[in-house]
């Protein structure tokens, strides 16, 4: 291991959007890849081609990059080991698929679909393996005559290897340890079809895997079952010596823990399980995305990291940087990860807060323009100093602070009938008088400090004052510290808002 390499790959299929476990495996081969100085590399496995979906190639490409998981080779991006794309190595395959014919590993069939329903029907829990294969129509049970002739008549056939009962396959899994199956539960897989003149994703990703160097295949836990019929595959191709090291990741749990985490889990309980909002080609419908729904990269990324794997300290906020530096397989859980979408939420606050305020109010403007409000960007970048602890995304800054943007043009009923004293207009008509007294109100502690000796002074309820002040200066019982706000607005917004609700409220 310490002298070859580390070479890792993800291999997505492009049937869809990308799921957010496919991009915690992506980020665990990219975290691994970068931690030993490795290569990353991006295969479309597309052999599949019923299932194949216009699109969704360029939407895996651009939710990684979105997402810093950079590759060093593969599709788009170039490398020596191309071409990267399933599809256009038909004429590999092929030549190992002959291989393993002539060495007597696999064998040709040529039973039907209506065939194989009526073993099904005939023998409970058919498996096409040792047991039955004598029974069926395929290389073993007939002539090389009668091969050729059917192959000559153009009649279909799949290649399946041919699995020797009886062994103890031992698969060495970096997460699991030894995980140990018998050969006799594994049915003989198809490894390639003449339909269609490519070969299952077994053999496909055995044969690229070789010829790409790759020297770890970190996947999902779903495949651990394949695993042994893929060590069986290598050994069978003359590989075993240059297998790479497996390593099968925890799934991603639904919130509840109960089951694989699924888009409807996400449309029923309102969080994205998409990377980036994806468009259905055929249907037309709209899935929603972490990027469209306001999170930032890094914190999606600290966030999926954390869901299989602990960095062995009590360290939550992990820059990439720390990720790669502190990431290891050993440290991957083996037991599947709750999906809780509201820690997600807490992630990306804490991003949001360590965000400079120049980068946050560029992130904001749009949102304003959206809405028709021309604002100088020093007022924004303000806004955003005061408003951004209060906040998760940055489109919920409006919301909270829409107030500095448009003066209230009505005033909230309870927020009145609670706030709005007998003598708060006289109060606020003095307060008036004692602002227009300051020259800077940029200098917050200043102001606070006149204005509460002026409240002091005279013997006034301090409580009374400022919560009429608020209710005038915003509408309603919200926003943040007073002289923060009157800082914000300046002093000339901040009188005409004051001198606005004495004459509406009386």
């Amino acid at each position: 291991m310490s002298e070859r390499k580390v070479r890792v790959r993800f291999a997505p299929s492009p049937t869809g959007p990308l799921h957010i476990g496919g991009v915690r495996t992506a980020l665990y081969n990219y975290l691994f890849a970068r931690q030993h100085d490795g290569d990353m590399i991006l295969r479309i496995e597309d052999t599949d081609s019923h299932r194949f979906v216009p699109g969704a190639e360029a939407y895996i490409i651009e939710s990684l990059e979105w997402l810093g998981i950079h590759f060093d080779e593969g599709v788009s991006y170039g490398g020596d080991y191309g071409p990267y794309r399933q599809s256009e190595r038909k004429h590999i395959y092929k030549r190992y698929v002959d291989q393993l014919l002539n060495d007597g590993k696999a064998y040709i069939a040529f039973d039907t679909p209506a065939e194989l329903e009526e073993k099904r029907k005939e023998i409970s829990n058919f498996q096409y393996d040792a047991s039955t294969r004598m029974q069926m129509r395929n290389s073993l049970t007939m002539s090389e005559k009668e091969v050729e002739k059917l192959i000559s008549d153009g009649e279909q056939y799949v290649v399946r290897i041919k699995i020797e009962p009886g062994e103890d396959v031992k698969v060495n899994d970096l997460i699991r340890g030894e995980v140990i199956i018998n050969s006799s539960i594994l049915d003989d897989k198809v490894l390639y079809k003449s339909s269609d003149n490519l070969p299952t994703y077994h053999l496909a990703n055995i044969v690229d895997d070789h010829l790409m160097e790759v020297s770890h295949v970190i996947r999902g836990e779903e495949w651990l079952p394949s695993a042994p019929l893929h060590v069986l595959l290598y050994r069978a191709l003359g590989w075993q010596d240059t297998m790479p090291f497996f390593a099968h990741l925890p799934l991603l749990l639904k919130p509840d823990g109960n089951g694989k985490l699924s888009k409807r889990d996400g449309d029923r309980l309102g969080f994205p399980v998409f990377p980036l909002e994806w468009k259905d080609p055929k249907t037309g419908d709209i899935s929603s995305g972490y990027r469209e729904s306001g999170y930032l990269p890094e914190a999606v990324v600290n966030f999926l990291a954390l869901l299989g794997w602990n960095p062995g300290n009590d360290q939550e906020i992990l820059s990439m940087d720390e990720l790669i530096k502190l990431f290891s397989l050993e440290r991957c859980s083996r037991s599947g990860a709750k999906f809780d979408y509201e820690k997600g939420k807490w992630f990306n606050h804490k991003y949001i807060q360590e965000k400079s305020n120049e980068e946050l109010a560029a992130l904001f403007m749009p949102e304003l323009a959206a809405r028709g409000i021309s604002a100088e960007q020093e007022k924004v970048v303000r806004v955003v100093a005061v408003m951004k602890s209060r906040v998760s995304f940055v489109k919920e800054l409006w919301d909270q602070s829409s107030f500095f943007f448009v003066a209230p043009e009505v005033y909230d009923e309870k927020t009145v009938k609670k706030r709005w004293k007998e003598d708060s207009a006289q109060l606020l008509t003095e307060l008036a008088g004692i602002l227009e007294s300051i020259d800077n109100f940029d200098d917050v502690e200043a102001t606070e400090s006149t204005v509460k000796e002026w409240i002091a002074d005279k013997g006034y309820h301090l409580g009374n004052i400022m919560n009429a002040f608020r209710l005038a200066l915003v509408g309603e019982s919200k926003g943040p510290q007073m002289f923060d706000l009157t800082a914000v607005l300046g002093k000339e917004e901040t009188l005409r808002r004051l001198y606005k609700a004495i004459k509406i409220l009386g």
